[in-house]
């Protein structure tokens, strides 16, 4: 009986083996790799691709390059294919190093960034830059033509902050806004509890200001989200940590005399409402804001809506995911036309590398959708990105690791 016992569980795990990988098939005829980095053209893209409007992707890494600090990058779509142009590679001085943050493209058409380290002598490595890149002035027929760069502002570590971890934003007027993990005091272990900053445009400079220094209390603490702003200039954000719990708060920033006043919108208990978010957060059509947030790297996902209230807000969570579909959801989520929430996981999941999901609303509740499990092989692993769409509704990303060469992916999901 042992002996067919023993069969009988072959049988079985061979069974699941085939159906698993008829899984994989099935997504992979909509999942495709249309980039794999290596050391000399990037790697580890810890953030996701920004698309202009001719459907051009953007984006950065955080190593690699000619000198090992990171890079630019766009992608071009030519037919059926793509062409991939490093369009800066930062050298590790003052023009800034290792770039977590993803593009942000200005009203010029420019591209603007930031760079996590590089800039000066601070913080090690330097405390990170703010940074503009502009294609050459003259006509370039080469993909190898390096864009301008311009630094806008080298942050020194103090007062004015350390280590920029997120993306830039841009409101009505032009103004630079973002937010700093470090400094700004000697809380939060001595090295501050990061910042949100301005920077403002006078001729050809830029001067910063800043728009809040955060103590470690109740207005939370180290910042990994960039800003949204709304049409009134207000500013929304997440901290990781801090709040009356410790696991982070949601806050707006509202312009008020020639200064800005904090409100704390929602403190995170670090219980069914998860904390301590690396997410930023995105705005519906009807003024609701979305995020998500984990405990930790290796908990699940909690998405969450704020709903504006008379006066206040209220907080409800849409979806709380189990491991297995989804966990450290670190990035922004999206939206499509329709309404669906979109996002990606840097673990959990069958193969614990992370997922591409949507929410879908249905009547009142919000229904998981797997679109795609990383294996840790070809198609990658560990996703810290946004979803961006194109005009096909085809969606887009990056895995910060695996592929053809362990560096990371740039990949696509078809409708």
């Amino acid at each position: 009986m042992s002996g067919q016992r023993a069969s009988a569980a072959r049988l079985l795990a061979a069974a699941f083996v085939l159906t698993t990988l008829a899984a994989q098939v099935s997504q992979a005829q909509t999942f495709n790799v249309i980039y794999n980095f290596d050391l000399q053209t990037g790697q580890s893209p810890w953030s996701g691709p920004t698309m202009d409007r001719a459907g051009n992707l953007y984006g950065t890494t955080f190593n690699g390059g000619s000198s090992g600090n990171g890079i630019a990058y766009k992608l071009t779509r030519v037919g059926a294919g793509w062409i991939f142009t490093p369009l800066y590679s930062f050298a590790g001085g003052s023009d800034g190093a290792h770039p977590y943050a993803g593009i942000t493209i200005g009203p010029d058409g420019a591209i603007y960034g930031a760079t996590y380290y590089g800039g000066g002598s601070g913080c090690g490595l330097g405390c990170g830059t703010v940074y503009r890149l502009a294609p050459p002035p003259t006509t370039c027929n080469s993909t190898l033509c390096a864009w301008n760069e311009t630094v806008l502002y080298r942050f020194n570590g103090g007062a004015d902050g350390a280590l920029p971890f997120a993306a830039v934003a841009f409101d009505q007027a032009g103004n630079l806004y973002g937010t700093t993990l470090s400094g700004a005091g000697n809380g939060c272990g001595g090295n501050g509890c990061g910042i949100v900053y301005k920077l403002t445009r006078s001729g050809g400079n830029w001067t910063e200001s800043i728009v809040h220094s955060f103590t470690g209390g109740a207005d939370g603490a180290s910042p990994h989200a960039g800003l949204v702003v709304d049409s009134a200039g207000n500013l929304y954000g997440t901290t990781t940590l801090g709040g009356n719990y410790g696991y982070g708060v949601v806050f707006q920033m509202t312009p008020s005399g020639g200064g800005w006043n904090e409100n704390v919108l929602y403190t995170f208990t670090g219980e069914a409402d998860g904390g301590s978010p690396l997410s930023g957060l995105i705005f519906d059509s009807q003024g609701n804001l979305y995020g998500g947030s984990a405990l930790d790297g290796s908990a699940p996902c909690k998405v969450y809506q704020l709903t504006p209230s008379g006066g206040g807000w209220n907080f409800t969570v849409l979806s709380s995911f189990t491991y297995e579909q989804g966990a450290n959801c670190a990035r922004n989520l999206s939206f499509d036309n329709a309404g669906n929430l979109y996002g990606t996981t840097a673990g959990g999941g069958t193969y614990a590398n992370g997922v591409v999901f949507e929410l879908s609303p249905s009547g009142g509740s919000w229904t998981y959708t797997n679109l795609h499990e990383f294996t840790g092989g070809g198609d990658g692993e560990d996703s810290y990105s946004n979803i961006v769409f194109d005009s096909a509704g085809n969606l887009y990303g990056t895995a910060s690791l695996g592929g053809t060469h362990g560096a990371g992916v740039v990949f696509q999901l078809a409708p």
